[in-house]
């Protein structure tokens, strides 16, 4: 009953529309900084901060659709908290991409954050198709469940990754921080990523 008036409205479909499209510039953003990080190509970060522009605009206009009086007044904390963490994953990946123009990585390091780039690109890829259960009957757990394991396997290769960059010679304190920034921002994403998995569990749960 729940979800037929979470879905029923022309204000809400408007919405959930915007939301997969706004999920849909975050998995844009993900591709194309793996990309550009696996063949060194910088000329693709502007694109990066393309995305993440055209991604303000939508968040925009999801908050004014709710504003205007889409879903239930319970709902909408929920709905905007996500909607508000899908956009930060989005600023980290561009701030990630923009940091990536001032370094120059060696092949095991460049190979690795290519690897964390790809795997957020699936779990945006798995919480845009999370959203579209939200419509059915299906259940979220296998892709919450999806999420998890992707992130794991992050913090595991971000593990791995900053104890061999330990030993790594730093010419000075500038380098060494680009190159820190860079790296905090790249696996940041997929620690949002799984946090708006979460409310987007918690939001499934109220239609019920």
């Amino acid at each position: 009953m729940l979800k037929e008036l979470f879905l029923g409205g022309k204000k809400e479909l408007e919405v959930v529309d915007k939301m997969k499209k706004h999920m849909g510039f975050l998995c844009s953003a993900c591709t194309t900084l793996k990309t550009a990080i696996e063949n060194r190509d910088k000329e693709l970060i502007s694109s990066v901060s393309d995305l993440e522009r055209e991604g303000d605009i939508v968040r925009r206009e999801i908050f004014s659709n709710i504003y205007e009086g889409a879903f239930l007044p319970f709902l909408r904390p929920n709905i905007c908290r996500f909607v508000e963490i899908v956009d930060n994953a989005l600023d980290v990946t561009k701030d990630a991409a923009i940091e990536y123009t001032d370094l120059e990585l060696d092949e095991e390091t460049k190979d690795d954050c290519a690897r964390i780039a790809d795997i957020s690109a699936k779990m945006c890829e798995m919480l845009l198709a999370a959203i579209e259960t939200l419509s059915g009957r299906a259940d979220l757990r296998e892709k919450s469940l999806a999420i998890r394991i992707y992130e794991k396997k992050v913090d595991e290769i971000e593990f791995d990754l900053l104890k061999r960059l330990r030993t790594k010679e730093i010419k000075n304190f500038w380098e060494g921080k680009a190159l820190s920034d860079f790296i905090h921002d790249l696996t940041s994403t997929s620690d949002l990523i799984e946090d708006a998995s979460d409310y987007l569990q918690i939001i499934n749960i109220s239609l019920r």
